[in-house]
């Protein structure tokens, strides 16, 4: 039967740890758009560098996240390059939603029209300065809602990080489960606080995303 009491027993506990995922979330996040957005810029460069990078988003895209996770904490160690669980963690999602969000900010971009490049490169202004005053407020607008989506994703994918004992969330449940022989409680708590982050998260997705709506006329 489920235990009303030990489940509101063990909240803190699960909480404490929802603490470390939230950490490697946003890191994760800042990481993934960072490399995403660097992915993409690197391959409109050239014709060569557009095949090149095709190839690593696809790979990217294509090798499962837990495959990535596992090569990174145990491959990398046999030629020498040992890193923290937490490290290997939010490396393994930052890589592998890059992919994922490369192709989002390629679409946001396509979404420009023409006209503002032309009209950057009229007014005098470098690759550098096209990106950041020009590309990027308006990719922003197109882009709001699919990256939101990719960032509640790779919230919801911290739990893959228990298999190389980082302390997150569901580790943590999973921890619980097995010292007391109850499955159901751990689980639940932590699937509720999953689902309550995941939700406001996505309110406040939509919230953003009516702020860089543009008027209706």
């Amino acid at each position: 039967m489920f235990d009303f009491g030990f489940a509101l027993s063990i909240i803190p506990a699960i909480g404490k740890a929802l603490t470390t995922t939230l950490a490697v979330t946003l890191l994760s996040c800042i990481f993934a758009a960072l490399l995403g957005f660097g992915l993409e810029i690197t391959r409109r460069s050239s014709q060569p560098m557009r095949y090149a990078m095709r190839f690593v988003i696809d790979f990217i895209r294509s090798t499962p996240v837990l495959v990535q996770l596992y090569f990174l904490y145990y491959v990398l160690p046999v030629y020498g390059i040992k890193l923290p669980a937490l490290v290997v963690g939010v490396a393994a999602l930052s890589i592998y939603y890059c992919g994922y969000l490369a192709e989002v900010f390629k679409a946001g971009i396509d979404g420009i029209a023409r006209g503002q490049f032309e009209a950057a490169k009229a007014l005098g202004l470098g690759r550098f300065q096209t990106v950041i005053l020009v590309i990027a407020p308006q990719m922003l607008r197109n882009i709001a809602a699919p990256m939101g989506s990719y960032f509640i994703s790779i919230f919801k994918s911290t739990p893959y990080l228990a298999v190389i004992a980082v302390p997150e969330s569901f580790g943590s449940a999973l921890d619980i489960a097995s010292d007391t022989f109850r499955y159901g409680e751990p689980l639940a708590v932590v699937g509720a606080i999953f689902l309550a982050i995941a939700v406001g998260f996505s309110w406040l997705i939509h919230r953003f995303e009516a702020r860089l709506a543009l008027p209706s006329r």
